[in-house]
């Protein structure tokens, strides 16, 4: 099922707020009016805009920083992954719960890993309404240490629910309709962070509005906060929600427009604007955080039972001039930042290509995780695509980070007006595979240079790339693709491309040794054509040479 958990990772959580505005209720009460025992409870309506978060935001941002406040932190730091585990909202208490709209709305409560509350508003004919909230809204278990948190401790954070009118299952099971009180499609949580399920159902990596310095020895890294939300009142059966968001830090502000529509994948339409309260060094728009231990491509550096553990296993970039890049992850020695250079870029976005059960052999479903892809709206001028991988030795860890940094210093005083959509799915949107026409790179492997038998002449690495896709299968009998390979150091030898023995149409490997002496990272890039036409996206690879 869907339903949100920690999924063993240990999520990066980092709530200031003056009252501009406040929320309306699942059943229509009136404002001001004490709540039924059944119900919610909210304070009085006041008037909201988006213009109006924005000016709050820019309000905000030219006064000194002030933290979001940690309610109880003695009680909330015991409130560990079990514990949370434990503390259910109740699903009858839903926000929307009987309309409008079709997607209930529920909250999560304070623990140890999302230490800050949020102030949670819902919106109606240009007015809002706060949550207001209550511990009874939970079911906790008798002894738990929760309850003794202070009456108005608040939340820390919300989900959508699957449709009342019940969403179609995976695969036809449950009858056919999902539940909606035991299955959700996109949560906010932690910081900044929130995420959504694919078209496999399931949860996975992480978007989150705005990430400072990650990565930068000797800077800490900055948790912007999402510390308002404001929940549109959506329209009966719209497939679509709005939602409002305030961002603070101590190094921006902003004001956050989620339009967020759930089909068979889920679409999140941004519009942000954020204003720079200090120099940052490293300004990260539309970052993607997830998961990458290993793969067949670096198995032998692990002793897990399991074949594979991954959220995520490569980069994909359609770059400005229409080249498309495939960066398969690694799980590097020390922090590594790759930069891909570009000018307004079409596309990027971390991918989950390997879907077979058989390569992971785990029950946390890592073959249904999601791809999440970021399509900027408008022109986002020059800068990169930078990769942030840190080492791990686990799965709890979220180590790999993806965004776009622009290229001209982010200063203090400086605004940005962006736009962009977010494709949570099994892969590309579609309309990015059917514009480029390339066949992917699906499998990175890596064994011992030279020859089987010539163990006194075996030296360097042998890589094998496999690649899929229709312009190989397209292929005319006898035509063999030329791989063009380069690196930025160490020598090429034996390359050579072959179909696999497997009678799977466009199904192709490259395979070539590099011998290299130890040293700085080489940097390799592969693409196959046949005569002028380029018949795969580029694959690239950085090989830490120990």
């Amino acid at each position: 099922m869907s339903d949100f958990v920690v999924d063993r990772r240990v999520l990066l959580a980092s709530a200031l707020a003056q009252t501009v505005v406040t929320g309306l209720a699942a059943g229509r009460v009136e404002a001001q009016a004490p709540a039924a025992p059944d119900g919610l409870m909210f304070t009085a309506p006041a008037p909201f805009s988006f213009d109006a978060l924005k000016a709050r935001a820019r309000e905000i941002g030219a006064k000194p920083y002030v933290p979001p406040p940690r309610p109880a932190p003695e009680i909330v730091n015991r409130i560990d992954y079990a514990t949370h585990g434990g503390l259910r909202f109740k699903p009858e208490l839903a926000l929307f719960g009987r309309g409008p709209g079709q997607f209930p709305v529920t909250f999560f409560h304070l623990g140890q890993y999302f230490q800050k509350s949020v102030r949670i508003f819902a919106v109606e004919g240009g007015q809002a309404r706060e949550v207001v909230y209550r511990p009874d809204y939970f079911d906790m278990p008798i002894g738990s240490i929760a309850r003794r948190l202070p009456q108005d401790a608040g939340f820390a954070g919300f989900r959508f629910q699957e449709s009342r009118n019940g969403h179609p299952s995976r695969g036809g099971r449950d009858g056919g309709k999902l539940d909606w009180r035991t299955n959700d499609w996109a949560a906010f949580l932690g910081a900044s962070y929130f995420r959504a399920i694919g078209d496999d159902y399931q949860y996975g990596l992480s978007a989150r509005g705005l990430a400072i310095d990650p990565g930068l020895p000797g800077i800490p890294e900055e948790f912007p906060d999402f510390t308002q939300f404001y929940i549109e009142a959506p329209a009966d059966n719209a497939p679509t929600v709005v939602v409002y968001a305030l961002l603070e830090s101590w190094g921006a502000t902003g004001a956050y427009r989620f339009a967020m529509t759930r089909g068979t994948d889920v679409v999140m339409a941004v519009d942000c604007q954020l204003h720079v309260r200090h120099d940052i060094s490293r300004f990260c728009i539309a970052p993607i955080t997830s998961m990458y231990w290993y793969s067949e491509t670096n198995k032998g550096a692990t002793s897990d039972w399991r074949p594979e553990v991954h959220d995520s296993d490569g980069l994909a970039i359609w770059t400005g001039t229409g080249e498309r890049i495939w960066r398969q992850l690694n799980n590097p020695p020390r922090p590594i930042t790759s930069s891909f250079v570009d000018d307004n870029p079409m596309g990027f976005g971390l991918m989950q290509r390997d879907r077979d059960f058989a390569h992971y052999q785990d029950g946390v479903a890592y073959e249904r995780r999601p791809s999440l892809w970021v399509e900027p709206v408008g022109r986002w001028g020059r800068g990169a695509v930078q990769l942030i991988e840190l080492p791990t030795d686990d799965e709890v860890h979220d180590n790999i980070v993806a965004a776009w940094v622009p290229a001209e210093p982010v200063t203090a005083g400086r605004t940005f007006d962006l736009a962009y959509k977010l494709h949570w799915r099994g892969g590309e949107p579609t309309a990015v595979t059917e514009r480029t026409n390339l066949a992917h790179a699906i499998a990175t492997r890596l064994g011992m240079g030279g020859e089987p038998g010539q163990s006194t002449q075996r030296a360097g690495r042998k890589f094998v790339v496999e690649f899929l896709g229709p312009p190989l299968a397209a292929l005319p009998p006898g035509v063999k693709p030329q791989a063009i390979i380069t690196a930025s150091r160490g020598e090429i030898v034996n390359p050579f491309v072959e179909p696999l023995p497997n009678d799977v149409a466009g199904h192709w490997r490259a395979v070539f040794d590099l011998k290299v002496t130890p040293g700085d990272p080489v940097e390799l890039r592969l693409f196959l054509r046949a005569g002028a036409q380029i018949l795969t996206e580029t694959w690239a690879y950085q090989y830490h040479a120990l």
